[in-house]
């Protein structure tokens, strides 16, 4: 394609038409972007070269701004091009919820729900999803499990209808629910040197390793606060992006953790980890589930958002209790 099929003229009362686009436009600046070239693009729509070649044209004659320019990495949005796209998302997303509506009043089916989590929140997300289900039989639920730059990336876009997780992200608008507190503690294993020992410091802890999840993790951006606040800097040991992995490691004597009650509540109930006493612990965060403000959820969304906003509480793991903190 030539730089000449995506010439512009500069702007006009063309801007106003923009209520004029069609979805096939739409779908070709989305594919556009995703392939980096028009050949590519058609290839995927499962169109010729010059039929998504007018498409283009046509929106950016609607758009009245230029959408696209050609770079040595191929077509690039301009940022006009980015805002389309992104009312491109919001479209598609519209789209895939009328169909869903109309599914469910069709009778062809219960709908489907699509639901995030941060990982520390797999440990009781799926059991109040089952509790759902027995309820609502014939709704399907969707389970996203990621970290919490994940989820919160995730938030950007539409495909989520919501998502259980702590701090909400402070760049998307959203509607919050509470769910319940979530301590976080310093575990080690069983027998540790310093098990019997009450009112430790964090300047107790810095000869001792810790085992920490990856950044961009909610647990590991509050312990990393937790110690700037002390002036103090933990002896990483090892990176690990399971709670699981970490759990293991610590109970094999690895090092310590910081990490939510929640997800070691199994493992301090049968003794195989301890939790050391430190000043200033634990400290408890909220967990939330959270959506975007813009975004409609049809009913079986709607019905769950309000289950975990009502009920979820009920499905967060049996820890020993703690003070707030």
């Amino acid at each position: 394609m030539s730089a000449k099929e995506f010439s512009y003229n500069g702007p006009s009362h063309a801007a106003a038409q923009l209520r004029h686009l069609t979805i096939r436009q739409l779908r070709s600046l989305a594919a556009l972007s995703a392939k980096g070239s028009v050949t590519a693009a058609s290839g995927h729509l499962g169109l010729t070269q010059p039929a998504v070649t007018q498409q283009l044209r046509q929106l950016q004659d609607l758009a009245g701004l230029p959408l696209v320019q050609r770079t040595g990495d191929g077509m690039l949005l301009t940022e006009a091009g980015k805002e389309v796209l992104a009312l491109a998302e919001r479209v598609e997303a519209a789209i895939m919820d009328c169909q869903g509506a109309l599914d469910l009043l069709a009778g062809r089916t219960g709908g489907t729900v699509h639901l995030g989590a941060v990982s520390t929140a797999k440990y009781f997300v799926p059991h109040a999803i089952a509790a759902f289900t027995k309820r609502y039989p014939k709704i399907e639920i969707r389970l996203t499990i990621g970290n919490r730059e994940e989820i919160r990336e995730a938030m950007h876009g539409y495909d989520l209808d919501f998502a259980v997780m702590g701090r909400p992200p402070a760049d998307v608008s959203v509607d919050v629910r509470q769910l319940g507190r979530n301590p976080h503690i310093i575990v080690a294993r069983k027998g540790h040197w310093l098990e019997k020992d009450s009112g430790l410091s964090l300047t107790d802890l810095v000869h001792e390793t810790f085992l920490t999840r990856e950044p961009g993790s909610g647990t590991r951006t509050l312990m990393e606060g937790m110690f700037q606040k002390s002036d103090l800097e933990p002896v990483i040991g090892m990176e690990m992006s399971s709670n699981e992995t970490i759990k293991q490691a610590v109970i094999a004597g690895l090092g310590i953790a910081f990490i939510s009650a929640h997800t070691v509540a199994h493992e301090l109930a049968e003794g195989r980890l301890i939790v050391l006493d430190v000043a200033g612990l634990p400290i408890v965060r909220q967990w939330y589930v959270i959506r975007r403000s813009d975004k409609v959820l049809l009913p079986p969304a709607q019905a769950m958002f309000d289950f975990l906003g009502s009920e979820g509480s009920n499905y967060l793991p049996d820890v020993p209790e703690f003070g707030e903190r």
